[in-house]
């Protein structure tokens, strides 16, 4: 589709002039005096890329038209055409009117092309971000409504789910103590269980909304973790023995500045992968050491790599690879907790497949 342009002078030949050469490649809009342009301008639907007028018009000269049309016209392009070489002229259109050029009459055809054709350019590329500018501010609250969608889900899970589920954990926590035979007593022990699992789920999926609505509090300070393994869970700890790893720790004593309860999940969370996923009588080594102004901390387990696809997906929440059976062993929350808990640190988890295994290791401040 063409491009509007308008052309004003009070010479009607030159009008002419400036049609017969913009009429092939643009909608050429003309009149002969400020105030018929105006008119022309208001008449007109739709928007006009670029204004030609000369300055020295009876009644009305070219910069004060062109200062009129700021308001209705915001970003058309506007050139000046002059006769005279009245600097003061100039100036005057270049402030008021907001020229974009101005040239000098007689004019050189091909200059004023070139001239006018960089002009719409100009428009072209200003409407086209004005459009950007409006997706981005349509993005913008988009992303507003959903953090606000996420604080509406936490409180929606915090009071909807959690309120049932510690009714359903007291309440079977009260059956337990009482008589039972053996099957009921396997009833309420699998009901119990289930529980916990879920009420773990429910606080991961609230940690890992809170990282993302920023309100996520971290309290750093000094620390030293020098030994890890002795904390692991009873679950974790189960996993390797069926699988018969040795769990090795390396811990360098160096001080770091961090939240250590956050830390020690993570790392929780980064032995538990690795035993879940290391091979079957394989050694789990979880060590730290000072890399120039930082202490990275590692786990590094001996089974199947990852393949780059995973890796590139594997910090989404709710991950799951499916392995050959169909059989889910996904990554579930795991590592995107971790990922959540490093950020409020600075900091970001590092997978690296090795020869025979897979490194995972993350980077903290030195003190």
């Amino acid at each position: 589709m063409k491009q509007t342009i308008l052309c004003v002078d009070d010479e009607t030949d030159n009008v002419d002039a400036l049609e017969r050469l913009f009429r092939k490649k643009f909608q050429v809009l003309r009149a002969t005096s400020g105030q018929e342009a105006l008119k022309v301008l208001s008449r007109h639907q739709g928007p006009v890329a670029a204004i030609i007028t000369d300055q020295r018009m009876p009644e009305m000269t070219g910069s004060e038209f062109l200062e009129r049309t700021l308001q209705s016209h915001p970003d058309t392009v506007r050139l000046l055409l002059t006769g005279y070489t009245d600097l003061d002229s100039v100036i005057n259109a270049v402030n008021k009117g907001q020229i974009f050029r101005y040239l000098t009459k007689p004019w050189d055809p091909v200059d004023l092309a070139n001239t006018v054709d960089r002009a719409v350019e100009r428009f072209e590329l200003g409407q086209e971000l004005k459009q950007r500018n409006a997706e981005l501010a349509v993005a913008n609250e988009e992303l507003k409504n959903l953090d606000k969608a996420k604080s509406n889900f936490m409180i929606l899970v915090n009071h909807e789910l959690k309120t049932p589920l510690t009714t359903v954990l007291n309440f079977t926590g009260l059956l337990s103590e009482t008589t039972m035979d053996e099957e009921q007593r396997l009833y309420v022990d699998r009901i119990q269980k289930s529980g916990e699992r879920l009420k773990v789920l429910i606080e991961d999926v609230l940690l890992v909304v809170k990282a993302e609505t920023g309100q996520l509090k971290s309290d750093r300070r000094e620390t030293k973790i020098t030994s890890f393994l002795a904390e692991l869970p009873p679950d974790v700890v189960k996993i390797a023995a069926d699988k018969n790893q040795s769990l090795k720790e390396d811990l360098a004593p160096l001080p770091v500045k961090a939240d250590p309860g956050q830390i020690r999940q993570v790392l929780q969370r980064l032995v538990h992968n690795a035993v879940k996923f290391g091979r079957d009588n394989s050694e789990i080594l979880l060590e730290s050491a000072a890399d120039g102004e930082d202490v990275v901390f590692s786990v590094t387990n001996h089974g199947d790599t990852i393949s780059k696809q995973v890796i590139a997906h594997i910090f989404r929440p709710f991950f799951i690879d499916e392995d050959i059976m169909n059989h889910s062993t996904g990554m579930g929350l795991g590592l995107t907790i971790c990922q959540s808990l490093l950020r409020v640190h600075g900091s970001v988890l590092d997978i690296r497949n090795r020869g025979d295994g897979v490194t995972v290791s993350f980077r903290l401040p030195a003190v």
